[in-house]
């Protein structure tokens, strides 16, 4: 008897015929699949491609890590579930606030509606600032995990639903600058899968090898052939696996390798003032050496006799500014909430990067290497491969237009054919 169909903020799912795995490849620009299908290094998405389905969709916008997996945990845009960046400011109390708290989430995610229906549910996550928001209302007493490779060794009954974490994967606790938090996330679920059968799972890995290494680099090409290799036992063990990124990622520094840098904060005191204006980075978070709070879209509030048509008109004659937006004008463009946006939102070319004051970044993580980062409309195409092939009605519905990543879960699970 099949089971019923779960609705999620609006959306219906069909109850998984069979285990499924979601991956989200945080930096997983089209690039390096290209480069490394041509070149036959990845034979298992290869595969996935020839007999599934793949494509290149559209992200949510910024294309930063937090709004991404949201997006694509809800099934829903950034305006629906309100996570619009890593960073915002509380306009109410005029403090920048970290976005990963599970109250600043609106909605459900498909996850935790699942496990409500009965579902077995998984959730890892390689960077522990997700893990709160990818796993909110998941009750873990009731056979339900969610851990972060970040704090696997911490792991416990109580606060993951599992623990003994690196003794089941056989790997030592990973550093957090390094391919192998990536790599942990994957190898655990390949075992809970084995040992749980979990009807979903969703495993998001971490993009310190793509802001460090352009798809030519040698090393990426080794994180890319062990993340294959993966992919092909998940899929050995009888699950659809689908694959997808929450952002691509562009090489932003000059022709001497240094950054490329719009220092807007800067700019803005010596046109209006210091104080008048401030600028945010949602890019910001805990991990400075994989981007020094540098990307691709920054927002700027007005706080005293400049009004937003005025900065927008200094920002927009900068070189290296491919937009700059009134908050009206990005939300609706962009699908953002408008109670978490700027006054202006500024969007940069896809070799450039905004900051905010020159003095207040801290650049040293990212000696020995070009800055690659992400946050602009260059960096919001991701691919999506699904191991199995689409129905009749799926697979008329890619001929109608760009595919959102938030459509993920809807297209693995409705979608596939039978």
């Amino acid at each position: 008897m099949s089971k019923p169909a779960v609705t999620v903020n609006g959306t219906q799912y069909r109850w998984p015929d069979k285990p499924l795995v979601v991956v989200c490849i945080d930096g997983g620009d089209p690039a390096y699949f290209r480069r490394f299908l041509a070149e036959g290094a990845i034979p298992n998405t290869a595969r996935f491609i020839k007999q599934g389905f793949s494509a290149v969709a559209e992200g949510t916008m910024p294309s930063f890590t937090c709004p991404n997996n949201m997006s694509i945990i809800t099934g829903t845009p950034a305006s629906k579930h309100g996570i619009s960046g890593n960073y915002y400011l509380d306009t109410a109390t005029g403090k920048p606030i970290v976005m990963t708290g599970p109250e600043l989430l609106r909605g459900d995610t498909i996850l935790s509606r699942f496990a409500s229906m009965g579902a077995r549910v998984v959730s890892i996550t390689a960077k522990d600032k997700l893990r709160k928001q990818l796993g909110k209302n998941l009750d873990v007493s009731k056979g339900n995990i969610s851990f972060s490779s970040e704090f696997a060794s911490k792991a416990t009954l109580a606060e993951n639903g599992i623990e003994n974490v690196l003794a089941l994967t056989g790997m030592a606790q990973p550093d957090m600058y390094s391919m192998e938090l990536s790599l942990f996330v994957l190898e655990a679920g390949i075992q809970l899968l084995e040992r749980e059968r979990p009807d979903l799972m969703y495993l998001s890995l971490t993009d310190w090898v793509q802001h460090k290494y352009a798809p030519e680099e040698s090393e990426a090409k080794r994180f890319y052939r062990e993340i294959d290799a993966r992919f092909g036992r998940l899929a050995a063990l009888g699950a659809t696996v689908a694959l997808t990124a929450d952002h691509g990622m562009n090489d932003k520094s000059n022709a001497e390798g240094r950054p490329n840098v719009i220092w807007l904060q800067d700019i803005l005191d010596r046109k209006f003032g210091k104080g008048d204006t401030r600028v945010i980075c949602p890019i910001t978070d805990a991990f400075v050496g994989h981007h020094g709070a540098l990307g691709g879209f920054v927002r700027v509030y007005c706080q005293g006799k400049a009004k937003p048509r005025e900065v927008i008109a200094a920002i927009a004659a900068i070189d290296g500014v491919e937009q700059a937006l009134s908050r009206e004008d990005v939300c609706r463009l962009y699908d953002l909430p408008p109670d978490r946006e700027g006054d202006v939102a500024v969007i940069s070319r896809a070799d450039v990067c905004i900051g905010g004051a020159e003095a207040e970044h801290d650049l040293a993580g990212l000696k020995g290497h070009r800055l690659r980062t992400h946050g602009g409309v260059s960096e919001a195409r991701v691919p999506i491969i699904i191991n199995r092939p689409l129905n009749e009605a799926y697979r008329l519905r890619t001929v109608g237009g760009m595919l959102k990543s938030y459509e993920l879960f809807d297209y693995a699970l409705n979608g596939v054919a039978s």
